[in-house]
């Protein structure tokens, strides 16, 4: 490892090359464009082999070993990355490391290093396009969806720099000939891990705050879906973050493994499966180091017969349908009071069968395929169960007919199973894919009892017309984050996380902005007078 280290240091960035980067960072836009930071993302997609990223520069496996990148909605491969392992994370934290303690980055004031974040939210925008098709291609949501969610990433970046800027200090109250302020420092490498369903936004939630606050981080992508990261990180390069401070490790599960139970990172922010966040939250409780984790969910979306049923289908259907059902605060089961049980039913099971299924590049299709046949089989097993536990299949519940050049993609129908109960395997366990499980109930103490009857707590949705009772309800519920009349809405200001087994900390937000830095309290004394406390007839207080 020592060596390693030797290495890193003598090929760090030097003093005329972060020059460089500074100056790049100044750079208008229409000059950014000539050094080819579109130009490379933009030929991204057409690349069959991917490097990883360490101190600025593309490196591969320690091992050699390389991973197949599959276009989800074709089933053929579209990239190679390098799948590293302990040894790159080591490699890379190293880096991360060097940077933090020998690098600019950390030292840069706040008025600079948001001129930087603020340079990358440009280039970033500059860059959609690309970025979208990349994704798009990487992980088969369709295009559209793609263009909504991606065109927000430079909103984190803006944010967080909005909030370096408006950073403030405290001054907190002394007795006594005493000032006592406090200050916030950096926590020095971050570790982040993204998952396959919204790669470059959940990246944007976590990077921007870590690289605002001054930190330098090693993220860990899917190994499914790697390749917006990979660009994004040079972009980031390009713009003005000095090497060093954004470094990608592709890979699998051990180095994963390896970025949580790593003691120099101060910080890991995951999203994935329960199980993954229990095992982070378990390596990092050794050395006391923090954890922002979301996790699994099951989200409960209560419709009370107050509301046009027809309506609550046709706008609640996002919330069981987008990204083909693969988030984490995806409407897995719909709690409809039994008035508007029927009519909603039959909404929904209209709007899952009206969904165009097809190529995520065609501008038409509306939804996509399923992330891996592994996860496409998960979700046709859990159909069987479903209609095994007593369900009435509505809508959907196999793979579509589709042309020729989709006939391998890993595509389901959406799926609506009516006449559940709260205590169903489908109705408890997380599926995520396009499945919609409708369950009624007859009151709003009933309808709060089984939202909140499950193991998860992340997100929720309430579609009422009653003003008092949307505010009741959304207060009973447990869970970190409640929607009323709509769905899966977010802004960076909104701390995005949640409870029980969905997790632990904020994304977004100031809380996740702090949570980035760790505080110092200094204590001042102020009076001419020395301090002596054994030669006094009359001791001052202690505190």
């Amino acid at each position: 490892m020592k060596s390693k280290v030797l290495c890193l240091r003598k090929h760090s960035p030097g003093v005329m090359q972060i020059a460089r980067l500074f100056t790049a960072a100044m750079t208008p836009t229409a000059t950014l464009r000539q050094t080819g930071i579109f130009q490379r993302v933009r030929n991204e997609r057409d690349m069959t082999e991917h490097s990883m990223y360490i101190d600025g520069k593309d490196v591969q496996a320690a091992s050699g070993a390389t991973s197949t990148v599959v276009n989800p909605a074709t089933g053929t491969p579209i990239a190679t990355v390098p799948d590293g392992n302990g040894v790159d994370v080591d490699v890379a934290v190293a880096a991360a490391r060097i940077a933090f303690e020998s690098g600019p980055w950390p030292r840069t004031s706040r008025t600079d290093r948001a001129r930087v974040l603020l340079r990358a939210a440009d280039a970033l925008e500059a860059a959609s396009e690309s970025l979208f098709t990349l994704e798009t291609q990487n992980n088969g949501r369709p295009i559209t969806e793609t263009r909504a969610q991606l065109s927000r990433v430079p909103e984190w970046f803006r944010y967080n720099a909005g909030l370096l800027s408006s950073q403030r200090d405290s001054v907190l109250p002394s007795d006594g000939p005493y000032l006592t302020y406090q200050k916030r420092a950096p926590l020095g490498v971050c570790g982040i891990i993204t998952p396959f369903n919204h790669p470059a936004l959940i990246l944007a939630r976590s990077l921007s705050a870590a690289l605002a606050t001054g930190n330098t981080v090693v993220i860990k992508p899917s190994e499914l879906t790697p390749l917006t990261t990979l660009a994004i990180a040079r972009i980031l390069t390009d713009a003005g973050v000095p090497a060093g401070v954004v470094n990608v490790v592709t890979g699998g599960r051990e180095a994963g493994i390896r970025l949580t139970e790593h003691e120099d990172v101060a910080k890991i922010t995951l999203t994935g499966g329960t199980e993954a966040g229990r095992s982070a939250a378990a390596a990092t409780a050794v050395r006391f180091a923090r954890i922002t984790a979301e996790l699994g969910g099951k989200t409960p979306v209560i419709v009370f017969d107050d509301y046009d049923p027809v309506a609550a289908a046709e706008g609640a259907a996002f919330a069981a349908f987008v990204a083909s059902g693969q988030s984490c605060v995806a409407g897995a089961r719909f709690l409809v009071q039994r008035g508007s049980y029927d009519a909603f039913v039959d909404a929904l099971a209209r709007r899952a069968e009206s969904i165009r299924i097809g190529d995520p590049a065609d501008v038409r299709t509306q939804m996509g395929p399923m992330i891996s046949d592994r996860q496409r089989r998960k979700v046709l097993d859990y159909i069987e169960i479903g209609r095994s536990e007593g369900t009435r299949l509505v809508a959907g519940g196999d793979v579509p007919d589709l042309p020729e050049s989709l006939r391998d993609g890993f595509f389901v129908r959406p799926t609506v199973l009516a006449d559940a109960t709260n205590s169903m395997r489908v109705a408890q366990e997380e599926i995520f894919g396009p499945v919609a499980v409708v369950v009624p109930f007859d009151t709003e103490e009933e309808a709060i009892e089984m939202a909140n009857d499950n193991p998860f707590g992340l997100g929720a949705g309430v579609w009422t017309r009653d003003i008092g009772r949307a505010h009741r309800v959304a207060e009973s519920i447990e869970s970190g984050m409640v929607w009323v009349n709509d769905h899966h809405r977010l802004e960076p200001s909104l701390p995005w996380g949640g409870v029980k087994e969905s997790g632990a900390g904020k994304d977004a937000g100031t809380e996740s902005f702090d949570d980035f830095t760790w505080i110092k309290t200094i204590v001042v004394r102020t009076a001419d007078s020395d301090v002596d406390w054994y030669g006094s007839d009359t001791p001052g207080r202690l505190n």
